[in-house]
């Protein structure tokens, strides 16, 4: 039997090879696609995150400034709460003050104080000493002098203060020359035990309103004396 020719034949080499290249091609076609679509892909959730993050800085930004705004806001008022509140306490601190003075001499008398005078709102101030303080109520006569503080309602720190208040006021009479005994009083509309008892121990005078008048009430011992 007369073999057919490598011509006759399906496949030959040339046929296989042109299918390999044909494939490979395709193969390289394929790859690219996929490369590129896969660099879309990156783009996009790039983008995504990009404006992810961007949206996420300005609500970070506008929370953070509205925060600040309310902070802003809070402290506004309280500034102005105390202000106000300030404002009150000086009006109720005169009011009692007004309606303590003409009781009080009255009162002290009894005690055995006789003050020829009284002035509100007394202010020392000795700049080369570097002594400056505020009294409410000043009684005085040529033996002695009655600093007075007056508060709506005092606490132990208005007595502490009070006392430095003292200490000041002797070294200023000092020197002034002023040879005076000074005492002190502690005044309010409420009192509570524990203030009036803190009073009371360190020296002071204690005056209450009461109605129309005023009572006070006598530390035990003697009253003391700066």
């Amino acid at each position: 039997m007369e073999m057919q020719s490598s011509e006759n034949t399906g496949l030959n080499f040339e046929k296989v090879w042109a299918m390999f290249k044909e494939t490979a091609e395709m193969f390289k076609e394929t790859d690219r696609k996929s490369r590129e679509e896969w660099q879309e892909i990156k783009r996009i959730i790039s983008d995504s995150d990009k404006k992810a993050k961007e949206e996420f800085e300005r609500r970070t930004a506008e929370s953070e400034r509205r925060f600040q705004e309310t902070e802003r806001l809070i402290k506004e008022s309280g500034k102005e709460l105390d202000r106000k509140m300030g404002e009150l306490g000086k009006k109720l601190g005169s009011v009692v003050e007004h309606l303590m003075i003409p009781n009080m001499k009255n009162k002290f008398r009894q005690l055995g104080y006789t003050f020829e005078k009284s002035s509100p709102n007394v202010l020392i101030e000795d700049r080369i000493h570097k002594l400056y303080a505020e009294i409410d109520i000043f009684l005085e006569n040529g033996d002695c002098a009655m600093a007075v503080e007056v508060k709506t309602q005092p606490n132990n720190n208005d007595i502490r203060d009070h006392v430095k208040r003292m200490e000041k006021l002797r070294q200023y009479a000092d020197l002034h020359q002023d040879k005076r005994k000074l005492y002190g009083a502690v005044a309010g509309a409420i009192i509570p035990e524990n203030v009036k008892d803190h009073g009371l121990k360190e020296g002071f005078y204690i005056v209450e309103q009461s109605g129309d008048t005023v009572n006070i009430v006598s530390p035990p011992g003697t009253a003391k004396a700066w």
